[in-house]
């Protein structure tokens, strides 16, 4: 087991017991419904944290992230079972109950150093290259270090309920304490912003998959400046800790873990720049709501009293009005100052629309609208023609990996470059028009490829036939004519053998008339007067190998027997001429008013249906008659011819 995976189940087995007891302690805690949720909460959020490190090292076990969320999700239960203990104390006195509160008075930065080490250490799990994030994860330990010990030795009296607890270790005198103290907060501060950072470093050399990854854990660590900030608002407002930082330690917790785990595992789930649009829109709503709200009650308060049922209502009222219309725009202009390339994306694939739909422009451009909007050259789009794997781009290079283009749940475009998904979605209109069009060009080229391709058969035939006609039946029947002249001129001599003239005459018609039968074969069978199956069974006592042959069906239309079987003569003739095949089956079946024509023979393989003339001609046949032929050759496993005739019996 890789030691990433060992730390991760050590921190879930260490939290566990942790969390045990907690539970244990807490029934001779002596608390208040509030502080008994501020106790329990952590325990569920470090629980949820440490599983996703589990989660996380079992998925990628060489990687210390996991280990590091383990670490996220191990500090709240711990500090929650300080202050459990410290509850405790108040019933019942415990062993160096007073020495352990005073010594975890600056535990509360276990809440944000992991969180600092997620931001150094992801997602490769190693530190960048260079000085600088060396020196930062320096400073975190030793900001972390130093701050706890300066708060052990701090000798302010303890907040209720804790006044009456003692500093039994030793203190120094106040006025060092916060000589200490102010500057390491103001160090804490810094070192998070060069945290921040090495972070955008690493975005600014990372590849595309570890610049999402990295997207996806910024908008989680978020939290960490806001509960940072949430803290201090409860010092102003209340001069202590109070409900306001309760979110913001939960986001910590819980919107960290596993907006990592899901930058690691799935970052191309969602669209991230949507997300954090999203998010960023609803905190500047909620923040200006809330203004708004506080500003309302306080008005209120002050003309109808405080506490008074009419200003909560009016101060809703007036926040329920402000925020429909809000929402929108804050999104527009937050979309606009974060993700400026995508906005003008966006207005660039409207625009190309437009002028497509106005006649002013060609589907075919969205590649350099797209080119030229991102501000990114290396953008290249790809489509899927209908019955294709793979995408290739107007020009027919292929296009390997990018954003896919879906329509109706199914691929039909990919834009290979830095496309956020909501472009991608903009573009399925002119994606399927361009696919459209480039299968209705290739239909076109393939129609009149293959016209071109009968002309020249048809020609080629011509000339077979002239050339047959002219070295055997034409000449022999010349030769006759030319026999039976001369016996006509000495007839009256006695000196022909009539007998003989006469036989070979007939002899040589004969043969003329079986040369004859024999091309008008090869141009449509006679054999088929008689229905497809006499016509294969002909076909199988001419062959020189071994055939098989089977046919399922009935009577079919004259058109389709005559290509079934000259995709069937065809396909033996190859594999007997050129694949070397000993061993030959024909099957024919009807199914679904299709008419299937399988011939598979054990010959070397290796066919190439473009290069033969004979298996392009049949493609022309078959796909004159509606149909489709595919040809599986592999080189030593033989050759499967199959066409699929459209028969309506």
């Amino acid at each position: 087991m890789p030691w990433a995976r060992r730390i991760s189940f050590f921190l879930a087995l260490l939290t566990a017991v942790t969390i045990v007891a907690v539970c244990a302690l807490m029934p001779l805690a002596v608390v208040s419904t509030e502080e008994m949720f501020a106790l329990m909460t952590p325990l569920v959020a470090g629980a949820f944290s440490v599983g996703l490190g589990v989660f996380v090292s079992s998925r990628r076990p060489a990687n210390p992230v996991g280990p590091l969320l383990g670490l996220v999700g191990l500090a709240p239960p711990l500090l929650a079972l300080f202050d459990t203990y410290s509850y405790a104390s108040l019933s019942r006195p415990l062993p160096g109950a007073e020495a352990i509160h005073q010594l975890t008075l600056g535990a509360w930065m276990l809440w944000y150093v992991p969180v600092l080490l997620l931001m150094l250490f992801f997602p490769t799990g190693q530190l960048p290259p260079g000085r600088f994030p060396r020196l930062v994860l320096y400073g975190v330990l030793g900001c972390m270090v130093a701050f706890m010990a300066t708060a052990a030795v701090d000798p302010s009296p303890y907040e209720p309920p804790f006044e009456e607890y003692g500093h039994p270790l030793p203190t120094l005198p106040a006025a060092v304490i916060w000589s200490f103290i102010i500057p390491l907060l103001g160090a804490f501060m810094a070192l998070l912003i060069c945290s921040v950072l090495v972070m955008h470093r690493r975005y600014r050399a990372g590849d595309e998959v570890e610049r999402a990854q990295l997207k996806w854990f910024a908008l989680g660590a978020l939290a960490l400046p806001g509960t940072l900030l949430l803290c201090w608002a409860d010092y102003l407002l209340f001069g202590r800790v109070g409900i306001l930082i309760v979110p913001g330690l939960l986001s910590l917790c819980l919107g960290v873990p596993a907006l990592t785990a899901l930058a690691i595992l799935r970052h191309d789930l969602y669209d991230v720049d949507r997300a954090t649009s999203a998010v960023v829109t609803w905190a500047l709503v909620t923040a200006g709501l809330l203004a708004v709200y506080s500003a309302a009650s306080f008005t209120g308060g002050l003309v109808l009293g405080q506490g008074s049922a009419v200003t909560a209502a009016a101060a809703t009222a007036l926040v329920a009005a402000v925020l429909m219309p809000v929402k929108n725009r804050v999104r527009r202009w937050v979309d606009r100052r974060f993700y400026p390339a995508r906005e003008r994306a966006l207005a660039a694939v409207a625009t190309l629309e437009r002028e497509v739909h106005e006649g002013q422009g060609q589907p075919e451009q969205l590649e350099e609208v797209l080119r030229e909007a991102l501000r990114e050259p290396r953008v290249r789009v790809g489509y899927l023609l209908p019955g294709g794997t793979e995408f290739h781009d107007t020009t027919g290079v292929a296009v390997r990996r990018g954003t896919e283009v879906r329509l109706a749940g199914r691929p039909i475009g990919v834009i290979d470059g830095p496309c956020p998904r909501e472009v991608a979605a903009a573009c399925v209109l002119l994606v399927e028009t361009v696919r459209l069009r480039l299968e209705l060009r290739q239909a076109l080229t393939e129609v009149e490829a293959s016209r071109s391709r009968l002309l020249k058969t048809g020609y080629r035939e011509r000339r077979r036939l002239e050339r047959d006609l002219h070295d055997g039946a034409q000449s022999r029947l010349v030769s006759l004519g030319m026999a039976l002249r001369l016996a006509q001129r000495h007839l009256g001599e006695g000196t022909v053998d009539v007998d003989g003239v006469l036989d070979q005459a007939v002899a040589e018609l004969g043969t003329a008339v079986a040369e004859l039968r024999e091309l008008a074969h090869g141009l449509r069978p006679s054999s088929l007067d008689d229905g497809l199956g006499p016509a294969l069974e002909a076909l199988t006592l001419r062959g020189p190998v071994r055939l098989d042959w089977r046919l399922n069906g009935h009577s079919f239309p004259d058109d389709v027997a005559t290509t079934a079987y000259f995709v069937a003569s065809e396909a033996v003739t190859n594999a007997v001429k050129h694949a070397g095949a000993t061993s030959i089956g024909i099957v024919v079946d009807e199914e679904d008013e299709k008419l299937i024509v399988t011939v598979r023979d054990d010959g070397r393989g290796g066919v190439d249906p473009v290069k033969g003339s004979g298996l392009s001609g049949l493609l022309d046949r078959v796909a004159a008659l509606g149909g489709r032929l595919q040809v599986t050759s592999t080189p030593g496993g033989g050759t499967t011819v199959e066409a699929v005739l459209p028969c309506v019996s």
